[in-house]
């Protein structure tokens, strides 16, 4: 039976209709992962799985052309989980979940309509999909923290004298910071993607794409260490100037390239899969064509519509409970016991929200001379870009002079950090949310509270509150930040007068 006689001159129309209508319903979202490839540089790569995407079904043409396309239930498995990922996504204010969530609608839209013996023979384009998600931008702090590590290690071998505070290095040739663009962070997404591509197309043995998948993770890690420790050494030898220079031309031109080179001469001759392989055998994934009812194709993609377009509706029905506050400035309390001054103690340090509805910041000192900030962001409402967590948002900003030290310990109700900044400058930061009515230090708490507001209704207003004074050289700024609180009293009634 040809490819026609299978069903398919009908079926390729049905899928593209059935995903173009999915991309329809969720088009600002589809909107955003294409403007995330195209201006970020950390995900610019996906530009070319899109049409890897097409060329690997182009590829696997001739065998599909022998499996009968069939309408298939349990694909609206997937499309539900992607649908419950995105309201998810959209209730707590996470970009990835939402896109995610389309991705997964996408692939369960194609394999309701095609069923399971044609998902087999497109599994690989269709787990590729997952790389079309902008992720990996969590991976930046420990990749920073692993390369300043790694940059100690070698320079200790070296022989170079150098000191270590969170992500800044000081050494005799200059002061140094792992910047997030440092990280690494682009160039181990990027290859996660190749690898996989490369381990499906050179290689059969699944320990052997395995062993290829791991080297394709630790390669860039440990070459983005090498480079840093380089560009270091560099400034060491020849001047900070040189060193800028030398790490613009290695990190933006060559590294890459040469890490690549690298794995792939490295594994070449381990490629146990030659390029004119088939891509699976039509055989031994349907030995007999079955009987098939046309109709139950079209049946499955309007089910699939039909269910990612069950989150949308149920978002706008929630959308209507909440909203921004007034802008008004926040008012400072009066702390027993401390006097507000005019900041311009130390290095300045601001917390960024962006978004907030109200901010301030005011800075307190007491009898004995020591100074504590106070800052209060309130949100009546969390929406896309105006989040009280996530990345680069909290102590520290994309800008800030101040960067994520370590963690400081335990707090009632909160949590506290170290940050530190150029030369021996740290803080100590104590952190405080009050969502509804939960005050907690935990992020994830955040998002939970944030999540249930949002699916189930309730309050959603949201107050952060900070704490932050400067740590004595190889000390530690507790003591005082302990002080202020007990001064200041409880958080949930000053977190509750920021909203009114």
């Amino acid at each position: 039976m040809n490819a026609a006689g299978r069903g398919w001159t009908a079926t390729i129309p049905l899928i593209a209709g059935a995903t173009g209508a999915v991309l329809l319903l969720f088009g600002r979202d589809a909107a955003e992962m294409a403007a995330i490839w195209w201006t970020s540089s950390t995900f610019e790569h996906i530009l070319l799985i899109v049409p890897i995407l097409g060329w690997l079904l182009w590829q696997r043409t001739p065998e599909l052309a022998r499996l009968t396309p069939r309408g298939w239930m349990p694909g609206l498995l997937l499309v539900a989980a992607g649908a419950g990922g995105w309201l998810l996504g959209q209730a707590a204010g996470v970009a990835l979940a939402r896109h995610l969530g389309l991705v997964l609608m996408l692939q369960g839209t194609v394999v309701a309509i095609v069923g399971p013996a044609v998902a087999r023979g497109m599994l690989f384009p269709l787990g590729y999909m997952l790389f079309l998600v902008p992720a990996g931008e969590g991976l930046v702090p420990p990749l920073q923290t692993l390369t300043a590590r790694m940059c100690m290690i070698l320079l200790d071998l070296w022989g170079v004298p150098a000191r270590l505070e969170g992500v800044f290095i000081t050494t005799p040739g200059g002061w140094f910071e792992v910047a997030e663009a440092c990280s690494g962070a682009k160039f181990l997404i990027a290859m996660l993607a190749l690898g996989a591509l490369v381990a499906n197309l050179c290689f059969r043995s699944p320990v052997r794409r395995t062993m290829f998948m791991a080297a394709a993770i630790l390669l860039p890690v440990l070459a983005n260490g090498v480079r840093a420790f380089a560009t270091i050494l560099v400034a060491q030898y020849r001047g900070a100037d040189v060193a800028s220079g030398f790490d613009h031309v290695v990190y933006g031109w060559f590294f890459f390239g040469i890490v690549i080179a690298l794995l792939l001469a490295g594994s070449w001759r381990w490629f146990d899969r030659a390029p004119a392989d088939p891509a699976f055998d039509p055989n031994r994934i349907e030995p007999v064509s079955p009987v098939v009812d046309p109709r139950r194709r079209v049946w499955m993609a309007g089910a699939a519509l039909l269910t990612a377009l069950v989150p949308i509706l149920w978002s706008a029905a929630l959308a209507a409970g909440g909203g921004r506050l007034t802008a008004a400035p926040v008012a400072m309390p009066a702390v027993p016991g401390w006097t507000a001054v005019r900041q311009g103690a130390g290095l300045a340090w601001t917390p960024h929200f962006p978004g907030a509805d109200r901010f301030g910041i005011a800075q307190y000192r007491d009898a004995q001379g020591r100074i504590v900030d106070l800052a209060v962001a309130a949100y009546g409402d969390q929406a896309e870009g105006r989040e009280i967590v996530g990345y680069g948002i909290g102590a520290t900003g994309p800008a800030s002079r101040w960067t994520w030290g370590a963690d400081g310990g335990t707090v009632d109700g909160g949590r506290a950090i170290r940050i530190v900044g150029p030369g021996d400058a740290a803080r100590d930061v104590l952190i405080f949310y009050r969502i509804g009515a939960i005050t907690t230090g935990s992020e994830a708490r955040v998002k939970l509270e944030t999540l249930k507001a949002r699916l189930f209704g309730g309050s959603r207003s949201a107050v952060a509150i900070l704490l932050s004074a400067e740590a004595p050289p190889g000390g530690s700024a507790r003591p005082v930040l302990d002080a202020f609180m007990r001064a200041l009293g409880p958080i949930a009634p000053m977190a509750e007068r920021a909203t009114r």
